[in-house]
This record gives structure tokens, sequence and C-alpha cells, in this order.
């Protein structure tokens, strides 16, 4: 049997209860040595989160001598479909993935469950009235991350005022349209933000989580929106391709526009503590060794929680100062 990691699980959140692990024949392995098989099917490398949560579930699953088939699916989710039914076509003990969107997953996920085969969502969350196609969920807060952006506006909006017109002009750069972390931390944000009316979105758009869809985002606001005060962007990827295209504008981000990040990964937290973003939420993407002691349990037999949620912080710009030098990623 597979040594079980030592990392527990952190901030468990019940939710509908637990379930009993469903998977089809022995709970050992199907492979000769008696290893664990997984298929996983990634996102993709939009980030740099995305490249510390695939390495975090490689290390670890090489580490537990777990034998991982690991498919990148580049943003498309007819990729991550065609990795899951190659998983199944190759009789895997489990599967996970991050799906690209919320939607759009019954089909295939029934026929892993036809297959016997449990799997486990990490990181996002999909859409469906039947949850029996999936064991649990193993992944961030995202509407709880959104909330945390927007308290420390809302504490800190007279600040946020660059203009000085009595108005907190904000423009938001979302991640990937459908995905689960946009849809929710753009939730969150506006739940929070609502209860002071000084503070508004004017524009709202799509950089798909990359660096480079922040930068041509925030170049296309900067031509048309006036009085921007405040950068709120999904991941610190769009938020340092904001920095880039407001710099190029001539102007100094975290003084004269405020930015809001989500994710805390080292290039982010460097430029928060250099005052060039101005407050973080983090989003922990080292998944890997709770991914595998979920693993391990499923195919054991043993309830596990419907919904597992990481633990995670917020950052300020002394703060990030601070730890900087100790970050994993």
């Amino acid at each position: 049997m597979v040594k079980k990691t030592l990392v527990a699980l952190s901030a468990i959140a019940l939710g509908a209860g637990t379930l009993s692990a469903c998977g089809g024949g022995d709970s050992a392995s199907g492979s000769d040595d008696g290893a664990i098989t997984m298929g996983f099917a990634q996102v993709g490398a939009e980030s740099g989160w995305r490249t510390a949560n695939s390495a975090s579930i490689q290390d670890t699953a090489e580490a537990e001598g777990i034998e991982l088939k690991f498919s990148d699916a580049q943003q498309k989710q007819e990729n991550q479909i065609k990795a899951i039914r190659s998983y199944i076509q190759q009789d895997v003990d489990i599967i996970s993935f991050s799906p690209v969107v919320e939607t759009g997953w019954d089909a295939v996920l029934q026929e892993a469950k036809r297959a016997g085969i449990p799997v486990i969502l990490t990181d996002r969350a999909v859409d469906t009235d039947d949850e029996s196609l999936y064991v649990t969920f193993l992944g961030s807060d995202f509407v709880a991350e959104g909330e945390k952006a927007g308290q420390w506006l809302v504490d800190n909006a007279a600040d946020s005022d660059v203009d000085g017109d009595g108005d907190v002009n904000v423009v938001e750069l979302q991640g990937t349209t459908g995905a689960a972390p946009a849809i929710d931390r753009k939730e969150g944000f506006e739940s929070v933000i609502s209860s002071d009316p000084s503070i508004s979105i004017s524009a709202s758009q799509t950089g798909d989580f990359t660096r480079d869809g922040g930068k041509q985002v925030m170049e296309a606001f900067l031509q048309s929106e006036e009085g921007i005060d405040v950068v709120y962007a999904h991941n610190d990827d769009m938020g340092l391709g904001a920095i880039e295209a407001i710099e190029a504008a001539g102007l100094v981000p975290g003084e004269d526009i405020k930015i809001i990040t989500v994710d805390a990964v080292r290039d982010g937290m460097a430029a928060l503590a250099e005052g060039k973003i101005n407050f973080i939420v983090e989003c922990n993407p080292l998944l890997g060794p709770q991914l595998m002691e979920l693993a391990q349990q499923v195919l054991d037999g043993e309830e596990v929680p419907r919904r597992v949620v990481t633990e995670e912080t917020t950052f300020t710009q002394e703060q990030a100062a601070e730890v900087l030098e100790s970050r994993e990623y």
C-alpha cells in the first residue's frame, strides 16, 4: 500500500456531509506492481499559479509512489474531455482534474462512473445536478477570496479614491469566461463593495488569467475609461500585465492606480513588496499532498468530505516583504 502523506487535510468544510468512496474493483490498484494509477487532466500552464499547482501534484505523486498520467489541456475543455476518456480506456484507479469551465461535464463523468472509476475535482468545481459524478472537491473558496478583496477596498476606500472626486472607479480583469474562479471571485467582490455606494465597477473584461491578457485589457481600459482608481484582477498574472500597461502609460502602479489581485505567487508577492500591488488574497496552489491523501482514502474505501477547503490568508505590502524569501511558489 502506498504510504500516506503526512500532510493533514486542513480547514475541512463538511458542506453536504461525507460521502462513501465509490470505486470499482479492488481498492489497491489495477497496476501490476500494486501502485495507484491516477489520471490528472490539468487546465494548462496559463499562469505562475498553475505551474506551481502542476509541480506540486507531479512531485507529490512521485514521492508517494503513485503512477501519474498527466495531461495539459491548454485551456480547452475538449482536450480535458479527451484526456479523461483516455484515462477511462486505460482503466486508471482514480481520475482527478481541474475543470476549464463549470459546465458540460456530465456525459464524460457518467462514463467514468459507469467504469467504476472515482473522480476527485481539484481547484475548480463543476456545475451539475448529479453530485454522484464525483467523490469530493478539493480547492479554495473563490467566493470568499472575492469577498476578502472587496473588504480591503471597502476598508481603504478613502485612500483608493486617487483623483479625489468622491467616487472609487474600479476596472475588473476577469478570469476565463465560465471558469469557477472567475464567476465566484466576481460574485464575492461585488457582494461586499455593494455596501459602499462610492465604489463601482465601470468596466469588466476577461484577460483569461494570463499576463498578456491582463496587459492588453488594461491598455484598452486606459484608453476607454476615465478616472480609473482601482484595478481588481482575478489573479496575479493579469495584475502583473496591468502593471506593464500602467507603467507604459506613464502612471505609477500602486499609487496612481491601486491594484488588488488574487493568488500570491512569487512574482505577485514581489510586486506587492515593491508597492506596485496594494493587496493580494492568497490562493494556495500546493494541492499535491492533500490530493494524494484523498486519493488513498477513496481507494481504501474510507469516507471523505464532499468539500475540502484549502487554508489561505491575505497579504499587505508590509506582510509580503516579510515572507517573500520563504515563499515556496
